[in-house]
C-alpha cells in the first residue's frame, strides 16, 4: 500500500521522518545531527523496502544553500592564507589521483575472480571509476562512456559518501576534538534581510550559469564561486540564517539516503563488501597524510583530515562549519580536488587503457 502513494506525498512522509530523527539526535546530542539523523533514518527505511523519495529541487536548493553559506568564511586575511597553501593544495590532488588509482586497482583484482559475468574489459572501467575519488554523478557518467557497470560505480560511491560521512564526525567526537572558533570565522554573522535577497540572487545566478555551462555540482559550486568572490572583495550583504543551514543539512542528507534499495544490497554484497573495506582503508591512509601535511603546514591536523578525507565535497564543508575546523582550508582542499578528479581521471584512464570498443 505505502508503495502505491503519490510522489508528492512519499516526498513529505520522507522530510517528517527526516526531521524527527534529526530532532532526536539533537537531543542525542551526535554530530552533524541536521544531516546524519536524516541520512541514516531515511537510508534504513529505505533498505527495509519504505517508498523514501527525495525532490531533487530541494536536493538542489539545499546544495546552493551551503555553497552560498560556506563562501562567507573567505575574508580577504583567509583568502591570502589559503593562496600560500597551494602546494599543500596541490599535494592533496595528487594523493587522491594516487589513492584512487591503487583502489581501483586493487578493487580490480579483489572481484575479477568472483565475478566472471562482467567482461574483463568492462570490469576494468567499473574499477577504475569506482575507485577514483569524485562525485558519484560525475564518475557514473564518465563511467557509462566507457561501457562500466554504472549501477556498481554509482553504488561505490554513495557507499563511500555514507561511511566517511558518518565515521568521520563520530570519530571526532568520540576523541575529544574541541572546535576552532577562532581560526577562521565567517567574514559577516549577522542576517540583514535585503542584503539576503541580494545575496540569495546573485548566488543563484551563479548557480544558473554553471548549470548552462554544464558544470559538475552547479548548484553547490556556482553559489560557493559567487559567495566566495563577494566575501573576498570584501563585499558584506548578509549571513544566512541558521534555520536555512540546518534544513540544508536535512535535505542534502535524506538526498543520500534514499538512494539505498533492498536491491541494492542483494545484487553485488562482495562487491559493496570491497566497497566499505577499501573505504576504511582510505580514510585511515588519508589520516596519515593530514598528519604529513600537519607537520609540513602547522595548520590544525582535524582540519586536514576533513579537506583530504575521500568524503563528498558538501558532506565535508558541512562537517567543517558545524564542528567549526576550518572551512575555508576544507573547501578549498576539496574543490580543487574534485575538479582535478573530473578533469584528468577520463583522460588517464584512456592513457592507460585505451578507448572502449
Amino acid at each position: 500500500m505505502l508503495s502505491r502513494l503519490s510522489f508528492p506525498l512519499r516526498v513529505v512522509l520522507t522530510l517528517l521522518l527526516a526531521w524527527g530523527a534529526a530532532l532526536l539526535c539533537v537531543a542525542l546530542h551526535t554530530p552533524l545531527p541536521w544531516m546524519i539523523g536524516p541520512l541514516l533514518a531515511t537510508a534504513l527505511c529505505a533498505v527495509a523496502g519504505a517508498p523514501m523519495a527525495s525532490w531533487i529541487p530541494l536536493r538542489n536548493l539545499g546544495q546552493w544553500t551551503m555553497g552560498a553559506a560556506l563562501g562567507l568564511y573567505f575574508s580577504p586575511e583567509v583568502a591570502r592564507m589559503v593562496g600560500s597553501l597551494w602546494w599543500a593544495i596541490a599535494l592533496g590532488v595528487v594523493w587522491a589521483l594516487l589513492l584512487g588509482w591503487l583502489f581501483s586497482s586493487w578493487l580490480y583484482r579483489r572481484t575479477a575472480a568472483r565475478m566472471p559475468e562482467i567482461p574483463a574489459r568492462q570490469l576494468r572501467a567499473t574499477t577504475y571509476f569506482a575507485g577514483a575519488i569524485g562525485a558519484a554523478s560525475e564518475m557514473t557518467l564518465l563511467a557509462e562512456r566507457e561501457h562500466a557497470r554504472t549501477d556498481l560505480v554509482a553504488a561505490s560511491h554513495i557507499l563511500r559518501v555514507l561511511i566517511v560521512t558518518l565515521s568521520i564526525p563520530f570519530a571526532l567526537q568520540w576523541f575529544g576534538v574541541q572546535p576552532l572558533p577562532d581560526l577562521m570565522p565567517p567574514a559577516i554573522r549577522t542576517v540583514s534581510y535585503s542584503g539576503l535577497a541580494l545575496l540569495a540572487a546573485l548566488t543563484l545566478c551563479g548557480a544558473g550559469l554553471m548549470l548552462r555551462t554544464g558544470r559538475p555540482n552547479p548548484w553547490f559550486l556556482g553559489a560557493l564561486g559567487v559567495s566566495v568572490g563577494l566575501t573576498v572583495a570584501d563585499v558584506q550583504l548578509s549571513a544566512l540564517p541558521g534555520s536555512w543551514v540546518n534544513a540544508a543539512q536535512l535535505v542534502i542528507g535524506v538526498s543520500l539516503g534514499v538512494r539505498f534499495r533492498r536491491e541494492f544490497l542483494s545484487a553485488a554484497p562482495q562487491w559493496l563488501g570491497s566497497v566499505a573495506v577499501g573505504t576504511v582503508a582510505l580514510t585511515i591512509l588519508c589520516a596519515a597524510f593530514a598528519w604529513l601535511l600537519h607537520a609540513g603546514t602547522g595548520l590544525p591536523w582535524v582540519t586536514l583530515v576533513l579537506g583530504t578525507s575521500p568524503g563528498g565535497i558538501a558532506e565535508m564543508a558541512i562537517t567543517a562549519k558545524v564542528l567549526q575546523l576550518g572551512v575555508p582550508v576544507v573547501t578549498a582542499f576539496q574543490v580543487c580536488r574534485l575538479i582535478a578528479v573530473l578533469l584528468v581521471v577520463a583522460p588517464l584512464y584512456r592513457w592507460r587503457y585505451g578507448a572502449p570498443d
